[in-house]
């Protein structure tokens, strides 16, 4: 988290260093490498102003909005009493389901009985060939506008088995017997979408549709600065003046408080006990739509603390007097990076814990509050509290994904992507989509397209690419390689296996690979039946594994000595 910040030039003498948010918002932030500028937007509810007419606004305000729908269920006195769980599982997409690996990938994933939705373009063909049951839904990876945002609800990892189709010329046999065997070499042809239409702009458009649900590996500002850009929020104060006290908050954006100079948001005011009082909050509106952080495990805040411990209020109600998933975190003096679970939010309504409230749910925030309070929960007390003036400088929120971060989108690709282009290769030594590729559509070309545009996508991933695939039976001694040399043959069952183990394996993140098996072209792979080999640990194999790797090393031209 060094960069949620970011340096600004600083305003001249004429101009204030700390901007005052009022009510939703007294200031939009547009930023550039050159300047930091304030412009007015429209105002929500007062604060920030310690006087009666502030206080009077708010609480009616706020007293308006009791009255309208307040929480209803039974509320839990007691602390540390069991409440409902968050639901920690997704949905992994496969894409390219009815496919030779596609289709072992979706019977591998219901083996280990997880949840598994098919992205497909023939309903017909694929209820046949994976069962009336399966979650399905209906698009083309080739055409944006069927990929439709709700297909993708849920889904939190993918599994991409799309490939152009490949056939022999003089034709094959309905279930594609002649290509899939992958031994005897029959003159191929392109069938169907070119590969520029499958591999490099259909990769875009899946990229663009699940990356909102799988998440990226340096996570997703929700408020805040980073690089050239602010996310805005419209927070607002929200004090014990609601129930009678006399403390008071604001929330600023100081240009010149942040890490190194930079600007940061300011939560400051001052707490004071008097009128049965103890607390005082910035709150943001609810937002317009609910934050969808469903593929993140917390939310981390980077703040300058104080020694003091503070709460997170995140709602997933509409509604005003909603109950508030709620954590309370420690600080110590300086700038620091605290990070708060999901899974560690805790439903509590007007300080109790609540037993029956509904399960946390990130992909349905709407609004966030920060706290600082005599009050923990259930009769607790926060140890830390002083009354007096207090300042927590926060310079952005983001959700996270925890460590170690697990690949989130497996693709599988091809042996041979970086050949074509490479300098003094020996072509008649090649595999055939080496040799051919430019009579086949330049389909390596675009399959390297497509795979750099996973690369530089932010999620996290895993690249396969077997070598050619062929329906033997998985088992057979494996061979993993980087740089894109090796030549061989894989069983299709041995690939979809991988692909499924890459998921859970953070020695498999952000890496890119060949596999093949040890077994020599001409000679067949058998298996008794009645006594298979044993599943192989994956994970030992991607232990091997190193980081920025990919082939494309040898197609950059040597540099030239100074």
């Amino acid at each position: 988290m060094d960069s949620c910040y970011f340096a600004v030039t600083k305003p001249s003498s004429s101009s204030s260093a700390i901007l005052n948010f009022q009510g939703v918002s007294s200031v939009g932030v547009r930023s550039s490498q050159k300047s930091l500028r304030a412009t007015p937007s429209q105002l929500c509810w007062p604060f920030s102003r310690p006087n009666k007419k502030y206080q009077n606004l708010v609480y009616r305000r706020t007293s308006q909005n009791l009255s309208f729908k307040t929480f209803k269920g039974p509320i839990l006195a007691e602390a540390g009493k069991q409440v409902n769980s968050m639901d920690s599982s997704g949905i992994t997409l496969v894409t390219g389901a009815t496919g030779g690996v596609g289709r072992r990938v979706v019977d591998v994933l219901r083996n280990k009985r997880l949840h598994v939705r098919v992205l497909v373009r023939n309903e017909e063909k694929a209820r046949r060939m994976l069962g009336e049951d399966v979650d399905l839904v209906v698009g083309d990876v080739t055409k944006s506008n069927t990929l439709l945002p709700e297909y993708f609800k849920g889904v939190t990892s993918v599994i991409n088995a799309v490939s152009v189709i490949v056939g022999p010329k003089e034709g094959d046999t309905p279930d594609r017997a002649k290509y899939s065997q992958g031994i005897k070499f029959f003159e191929p042809e392109i069938k169907g979408d070119s590969p520029e239409m499958v591999e490099h702009i259909g990769m875009k458009n899946l990229i663009n549709v699940v990356k909102e649900n799988v998440g990226l590996r340096t996570g997703k500002l929700v408020f805040g600065y980073e690089g050239n850009s602010f996310k805005e929020l419209p927070w607002g104060a929200l004090d014990d003046v609601v129930m009678g006290g006399v403390s008071q908050s604001t929330f600023q954006i100081d240009l010149t408080g942040g890490e190194n100079g930079g600007p940061t948001g300011l939560f400051k005011g001052v707490v004071t006990t008097a009128n049965n009082g103890g607390f005082a909050s910035i709150r943001t509106k609810n937002f317009s739509e609910p934050e969808n952080l469903s593929a993140y495990d917390g939310l981390e805040l980077r703040l300058k603390g104080d020694g003091r411990r503070y709460k997170l209020i995140v709602r997933i109600s509409r509604d005003w007097d909603a109950v508030g998933y709620t954590l309370s975190f420690d600080t110590v003096e300086g700038w620091q990076s605290v990070r708060l679970p999901f899974s560690s939010l805790r439903p509590i309504f007007r300080a109790r814990t609540v037993l029956d409230a509904p399960p946390f749910n990130p992909s349905q925030i709407m609004s966030l509050q920060l706290m600082f309070s005599k009050f923990e929960s259930d009769g607790k007390l926060n140890p830390t509290f002083k009354e007096g003036p207090f300042e927590l400088p926060v310079s952005c929120i983001r959700a996270y994904l925890k460590d170690p971060i697990t690949p989130r989108f497996i693709h599988v690709s091809s042996a041979g992507v970086t050949r074509p282009e490479r300098p003094g290769i020996d072509l008649s030594k090649q595999p055939p989509a080496v040799r051919l590729n430019k009579e086949l559509g330049f389909i390596l070309t675009f399959k390297l397209k497509g795979e750099d545009e996973i690369r530089e996508s932010g999620i996290p991933y895993t690249i396969v690419r077997p070598c050619a695939l062929t329906e033997e039976p998985a088992g057979a001694d494996l061979i993993f390689d980087q740089g894109d040399n090796i030549t061989g043959k894989i069983s299709r069952e041995e690939v979809a296996r991988i692909c499924v183990a890459a998921l859970k394996s953070p020695y498999a993140c952000d890496k890119t690979f060949e596999v093949k098996s040890v077994i020599p072209f001409s000679e067949p792979f058998t298996v008794d039946p009645e006594n298979p080999p044993p599943e192989k640990d994956y994970n030992e194999y991607f232990k091997t594994l190193k980081d920025g790797i990919t082939g494309k090393e040898s197609l950059e031209k040597t540099p030239i000595p100074v």
